[in-house]
């Protein structure tokens, strides 16, 4: 199978002028702040420019204004969120040379999620930075143990195995969730609704928890944007570069585990914005992670903003948490790369 992170005729396909990348980044950059500003305008109650400018200074002395002040750390909070699943699954499939791998398909997230449920049954877990530290720990030992499945048998760890080993595992880890909280009656109302996956509970305080952690992996995962050039030609061939593989594959999964963690603790489990963008950016600025990365970064806050802002706008006055939305687009697209990559070893 040829993975769309390797080399070979789709990478010289692919490759992309600097004056290309520069206009696409440009029309990115505008998509972001044009979902920004719709994510503080549109809701259950549309609110004016006059409104918006006078919250962003402080006011909130209509309900307007109140509003906005309400839906500024929501927008700020999905666009960190976005921005982190879109870089954690561009690493990951950088790293596993996978074109299906994504956070919530590989069982990350719900590894995550698992590790929240019971550290809150058991020790009382309440504080967003205890979630995000025992996140990150349940993400990393969900990923361990899928990549260790996937790896079985005859062909090692190919891209449907890896594929078919998450699936199984994330639906096995949403029984034990249910299992764990259930119950517990005091804990599994707001447990359900927050493992949907979604931004309205945002607040500066748990933004400001998570942001050194999304931070670290954001560093750690550009920084292996080179190296991850280097392993899309195959591990003999990078050794020989000089790179030290096992190392980079550590690292890199590393910052992506942190970032899957930590957008995990904060948001809940949403699927499929990991898998969309690094596809979606390939396409525009080419197989160069040094580019794809940052792309990913941009159009993963644009993509989950915009789903936040649609689940808001098509039933109002309730809500759609964004989790939902990311699943209604990530679902077909997750089939459309299957039959495009014509996976079929098992």
């Amino acid at each position: 199978m040829t993975a769309v992170t390797g080399s070979g005729p789709d990478a010289a396909a692919l490759r992309r002028p600097g004056r290309v990348r520069l206009g696409w980044l440009l029309v990115v950059l505008a998509v972001l702040v044009l979902v920004v500003l719709a994510s503080v305008a549109f809701g259950s109650r549309i609110v004016g420019w006059a409104d918006i400018a006078a919250a962003v200074g402080g006011a909130e002395e209509t309900l307007d204004q109140a509003a906005v002040v309400k839906r500024i750390p929501r927008t700020v909070l999905a666009a960190l969120v976005g921005a982190a699943l879109a870089l954690s699954g561009a690493v990951m499939q950088g790293v596993t040379r996978n074109p299906l791998a994504d956070p919530g398909i590989l069982g990350v997230n719900m590894g995550a999620m698992l590790a929240i449920a019971v550290g809150m049954v058991t020790v009382g877990l309440h504080t967003a930075t205890a979630y995000i530290w025992v996140a990150i720990a349940g993400a990393a030992l969900s990923s361990l143990f899928v990549y260790a499945v996937g790896s079985l048998g005859r062909g090692g760890a190919t891209p449907l195995k890896i594929a078919l080993a998450g699936a199984a595992t994330s639906a096995a880890l949403a029984s034990l969730v249910v299992a764990v909280v259930l119950p517990r009656g005091d804990i599994a109302e707001n447990f359900q609704s927050w493992r949907v996956g979604g931004v309205g509970g945002a607040s500066w305080q748990s933004i400001g928890q998570a942001l050194p952690f999304l931070v670290a992996g954001l560093v750690v995962c550009l920084l292996c944007a080179r190296a991850l050039n280097s392993l899309a030609l195959g591990d003999e061939l990078a050794a020989g570069l000089g790179e030290r593989v096992a190392l980079v594959r550590g690292i890199a999964a590393l910052g992506a585990v942190v970032l899957c963690g930590a957008a995990t603790a904060v948001a809940g489990p949403i699927a499929f914005v990991g898998l969309i963008v690094p596809h979606l950016c390939r396409l525009l600025v080419g197989l160069d992670h040094r580019w794809s990365l940052p792309f990913a970064t941009l159009v993963g806050a644009a993509l989950l903003t915009a789903a936040d802002v649609a689940g808001r706008v098509v039933n109002r006055p309730d809500e759609i948490e964004a989790g939902i939305i990311t699943a209604l687009i990530g679902a077909p697209f997750f089939i459309y790369v299957v039959r495009r990559q014509k996976v079929r070893e098992l």
